[in-house]
């Protein structure tokens, strides 16, 4: 059978989607190769979430069409869903284009590649594909869950309901399938995505809070991470569950996006700085070891410097643990990308403006989060090696308190630190948003 190899792009939630990819591939045949010089097929699972995202996909697209001109190359994921038949007619680079609805078609779209024949094919009808993932590329240990699909909360700048459709629950037993084979393979840290944790099992008579209670009666040693919940609609009951289970980390994503009510209201969100902040307090006073972590979107249409002079703050009176700042991207056929075109000049210099404030904010954060972490400072934890330091007797690894690949690592000292491994540590010190420490147990 040939060979594939496979390039991910984008959010954890598209990165499920690669691994199902890889997945239903492996089932059919094919042989998946780490070095893209080795494969018959190139697989680009893009990404087409802001305009920076899509540009990467395609420019990555690109250079494997430069180093191998005689390669098959086949583009799926979010950016082939949304333009498709665009791709199919102005990209000649690739040899087909697979939307992300019906991941299924992804074997009978690689077939037909190698055989000779263009693809393009977006499905509008929504057909799940979940199959025991045979290869995740996340760090040893830990994996993603998808619970959810899509989003009904219209937000006015963004657009995944546009690229993943209306906001549709997985079924409970076939996530705690999921979850219970996971940990059989030794996954250690669960982290369960979608892009509106919160609403989970709405639409189904369900609750994000039964899910979780049926994955804590799962016997063994393990942590659970909810990522992603709007502030919004937030799901009181988890707060009980994290206190009475360990496993379930406390740990709470909040993407604020903004704190001004104006812009929040155009945004089609309905918080503000005060409902925020009494957010983000009244977790702290229900779980004192709580980390909540945040984004903002800047230079969005309307705003002005007063609304970046509340954001920070709003940042230096809530002192959040973690938070990250993007520059606001015009999605086509989103209403926010109309009143940009609207703005004209204003507009741009209203981008130009986000860009430098969000430099400042960033520092401002950096501080905030040194100050929040100082607290670990001397104490015990456990945390999940990611990768040893080649020649020394060190090892990256994580927290309860570091969600992967957006949050700091801790620098661990000790023999035999194997990726995958959860291990008992003692914090010595702080570097800059990193920890140091000892590790306690072999």
């Amino acid at each position: 059978m040939p060979s594939f190899y496979l390039e991910p792009l984008g959010c954890a939630k598209n990165q499920v989607d690669a691994e199902v990819i890889i997945s239903l591939l492996l089932d059919a045949g094919w042989e998946l190769v780490e070095d893209p010089a080795e494969a018959d097929l190139i697989v680009v699972n893009t990404c087409g979430f802001i305009r920076d995202a899509k540009e990467e996909s395609l420019e990555t697209a690109f250079l494997f069409r430069e180093r191998f001109p005689d390669k098959r190359i086949l583009l799926t994921g979010c950016l082939a869903q949304r333009y498709g038949r665009e791709l199919g007619e102005g990209m000649e680079e690739v040899d087909g284009v697979l939307g992300n609805a019906d991941l299924s078609a992804v074997v009978d779209a690689a077939r037909q590649v190698m055989e000779g024949r263009r693809v393009v094919w977006t499905p509008q009808a929504r057909r799940p594909a979940h199959v025991r993932r045979k290869r995740l590329l996340s760090f040893p240990g830990s994996a993603y869950v998808k619970v959810a699909e899509g989003c009904d909360n219209r937000c006015s700048y963004c657009a995944i309901p546009l690229i993943r459709g209306r906001f549709w629950s997985r079924p409970e037993e076939e996530i705690v399938q999921e979850v219970k084979g996971l940990l059989g393979e030794g996954i250690r840290e669960v982290n369960l995505v979608a892009q509106d944790l919160g609403s989970y099992g709405k639409e189904r008579g369900g609750s994000l809070s039964g899910l979780l209670e049926r994955i804590l009666e799962l016997q063994g040693d393990f942590w659970v991470r909810l990522l992603y919940i709007h502030p919004d609609h937030f799901p009181w009951e988890i707060l009980r569950l994290m206190g009475q289970d360990r496993r379930l980390l406390p740990y709470v994503d909040l993407p604020f996006q903004h704190v001004s009510a104006r812009l929040l209201r155009r945004m089609g969100r309905r918080g503000d700085a005060e409902r925020y902040a009494e957010l983000v307090h009244a977790l702290r006073d229900s779980l004192p070891d709580v980390v909540v972590r945040s984004t903002f979107l800047l230079g969005f249409p309307g705003e002005e410097e007063e609304d970046l002079d509340a954001l920070a703050r709003f940042l230096e009176e809530v002192r959040l643990d973690w938070a990250g700042f993007f520059v606001y991207s015009p999605e086509e056929g989103t209403p926010a990308e109309a009143w940009h075109r609207e703005e004209g000049r204003k507009g741009r210099v209203r981008l130009e403006r986000a860009e430098r404030r969000k430099e400042d904010l960033e520092r401002l954060q950096e501080g905030i989060t040194g100050e929040r972490l100082e607290r670990w400072v001397g104490r015990e934890c456990e945390v999940l090696v990611e990768e040893r330091i080649e020649g020394e007797d060190m090892a990256l690894a994580r927290s309860a308190f570091q969600a992967p690949e957006v949050d700091g690592l801790v620098v661990v000292h000790g023999e035999g630190l194997e990726p995958g491994r959860v291990v008992r540590v003692r914090v010595l010190k702080r570097n800059g948003i990193d920890l140091e420490g000892v590790c306690l147990s072999q």
